[in-house]
């Protein structure tokens, strides 16, 4: 014969049921979204390490001087806008914001063209009260100057 007080069917609390208080389950509820928010972080983390490692392989297949202009341009981008992400656009270096492509360059050498280009997408914040802006640039080389204004131009983008 048992020991224990009997409950009636209606008496059955949350404690009784699960063996848990309220504040318990509560307890365990955050945790687990911790842990799932820790998963998802580090499963960002990785994918945003595997889209870095290839846009950098499509870097290097690029000749010179994309090649040089376009890790220059990561650096830049990365320096004056560290929320955005590479990621390949089109098959070529782009970088994101929310998976988002902001920014992007297009190898003049690959397109067979006498420049390369530098864009922002429609993701750019870069609208001009006059209603009209430019969405691309012709980059024949990255000097002081111009990267000087390519970071204005990727923060301002990004913000």
């Amino acid at each position: 014969m048992s020991t224990e007080p009997k409950i009636s069917g209606n008496q059955v609390g949350a404690e009784s049921a699960g063996g848990f208080s309220a504040e318990e389950r509560a307890a365990m509820k955050a945790r687990a979204a911790e842990l799932k928010a820790d998963a998802r972080r580090g499963r960002a983390e990785d994918k945003a390490a595997a889209d870095e490692a290839t846009m950098m392989a499509k870097i290097a297949e690029m000749k010179e001087p994309d090649r040089q202009m376009a890790v220059r341009l990561h650096g830049i981008v990365t320096e004056a806008a560290p929320e955005l992400l590479p990621k390949l656009y089109y098959g070529q270096p782009g970088w994101a914001k929310a998976g988002k492509v902001v920014v992007f360059f297009r190898s003049g050498q690959d397109d067979k063209e006498r420049y390369s280009t530098l864009g922002f997408s429609a993701q750019a914040n870069l609208d001009d009260d006059g209603g009209m802006w430019p969405t691309s640039y012709a980059l024949r080389e990255l000097n002081d100057h111009s990267a000087a204004t390519i970071a204005k131009l990727v923060a301002t983008a990004a913000a």
